[in-house]
């Protein structure tokens, strides 16, 4: 007889494309069937069968004081009395712009979308408007949403423009996308010292966590600011992920590094959708209705969205909330590392703040291809382990996980415990 999960993956297959919508929830890359949850509460879901998990997706990352916060539904609820649209302003989305201009030094200016990829998005092309220049730069492995310039891969040839990487994005487009190696400072000065006067901006994930987690070193980070500077570019840093997830400033806080604009996400919503793009005062003011770079929104500074995003900023706010965080997200990592070790498994992990990775390879990587070295059988065995045993890491080899403010020791020893016995039993 079939599961109330396999049940519904079966119907919605008939309706939604692969039966969902968005292609990592589709459990194609582990295989088997999709978890539908009903419901979440701290560092806790529950699916349609009444199997209950310790969550490590948090949502892909906005869940950071965990699932159904009391304080941030009560907003939410307050919120949507007063009505869930206007397509107008609202005292709030200053509230929210006020707070990140004074949470991130770098943030003069911001103006609130409706997801990651819409201000990955508009920052491009305010980047572009306000150079004159159609070029941009990203990197192997980092993902910056699906807008046709980004969904491009590396060409044949380090220093060539990039070819799409997804039907439905002309050449045309993928043209004017240079794609480098991460954490490759050679590359990136050859590819500045040969088209400069053409690169509109850089686009990175300062700490990735879209190929698995992977970490800058000083040296590559140092170099994007300075070419970025002598070149006149604009350096965006994509912070949809790591926005107040890896420090209370973001990993812009973390280096030390001033960007141009900043792209954020996820947290900023508290489980709502809300993004937002941001940064000096003389690039945002070339964006409508003060220049002639377009962008809007008809839900863009949603107050519900806002009042979610609003209390969950206040919360983490609390002093030594992400000290704790990043010790716990340590503990995790550290735990498996141990467990792997005792069942002789070749195994590593890292974190970065409430961020963390995990490598089925000999060391943490530090490029798309190190990461592609990984043995993903090995991943998707010890995926399905944890997931029988209540645990539910991303589907994926290639995404980083996430811990919450919810999380406690005794969820990490427990998670720990259970990662003892699936390397022992699929992964030895």
């Amino acid at each position: 007889m079939s599961t109330r999960n396999e049940q519904l993956f079966e119907r919605a297959q008939r309706s939604i494309p692969g039966g969902v919508n968005s292609p990592v929830r589709a459990f194609r890359s582990v295989g088997g069937t999709p978890r539908f949850f009903t419901r979440g509460q701290g560092s806790r879901l529950w699916d349609a069968d009444g199997a209950e998990y310790i969550d490590y997706v948090g949502s892909w990352g906005p869940a950071i004081v965990g699932h159904a916060h009391p304080e941030v539904i009560r907003a939410v609820q307050e919120a949507a009395v007063g009505g869930l649209s206007f397509g107008a302003p609202t005292e709030a989305e200053i509230l929210m712009a006020e707070t990140l201009c004074a949470r991130v030094p770098s943030i003069e200016q911001v103006r609130l979308v409706s997801s990651g990829t819409e201000a990955t998005m508009s920052a491009i092309r305010l980047a572009r408007g306000f150079t004159g220049r159609d070029a941009i730069v990203k990197f192997e492995g980092c993902y910056h949403g699906h807008a046709d310039s980004l969904l491009v891969k590396a060409g044949s040839g380090a220093l060539t423009f990039g070819n799409p990487s997804s039907g439905g994005v002309p050449d045309d487009f993928a043209k004017h996308t240079l794609v480098l190696d991460y954490n490759d400072v050679q590359q990136l000065e050859d590819c500045f010292r040969n088209h400069g006067d053409r690169i509109a901006c850089v686009i990175v994930e300062p700490v990735v966590g879209n190929m698995n987690l992977i970490v800058p070193s000083r040296e590559f980070i140092d170099a994007m600011r300075a070419l970025c500077t002598k070149h006149g570019a604009v350096l965006i840093f994509d912070e949809v992920m790591t926005g107040f997830r890896v420090g209370p400033v973001g990993a812009q806080g973390l280096f030390g590094i001033t960007p141009d604009l900043t792209t954020l996400g996820k947290v900023i919503g508290g489980g709502m959708p809300v993004g937002a793009f941001g940064g000096r005062r003389d690039i945002m003011s070339a964006i409508a209705p003060l220049g002639a770079v377009y962008q809007a929104g008809t839900l863009s500074g949603n107050p519900v969205a806002v009042a979610a995003g609003l209390k969950t900023l206040e919360l983490i706010n609390a002093p030594g909330f992400h000290d704790r965080l990043a010790a716990r997200t340590k503990q995790f990592c550290d735990g498996l590392v141990a467990a792997a070790k005792e069942a002789g498994v070749t195994f590593s992990a890292q974190s970065v703040g409430g961020m963390f990775g995990l490598y089925f390879r000999d060391g943490c990587p530090a490029s798309y291809a190190e990461v592609m070295q990984s043995d993903r059988e090995r991943f998707n065995r010890f995926f399905h382990a944890m997931l029988d045993a209540g645990v539910y890491l991303a589907p994926s080899a290639f995404e980083a996980g996430f811990v919450s403010g919810a999380h406690s020791e005794d969820d990490v020893a427990q998670t720990v415990a259970k990662a003892r016995s699936a390397f022992a039993r699929v992964c030895a």
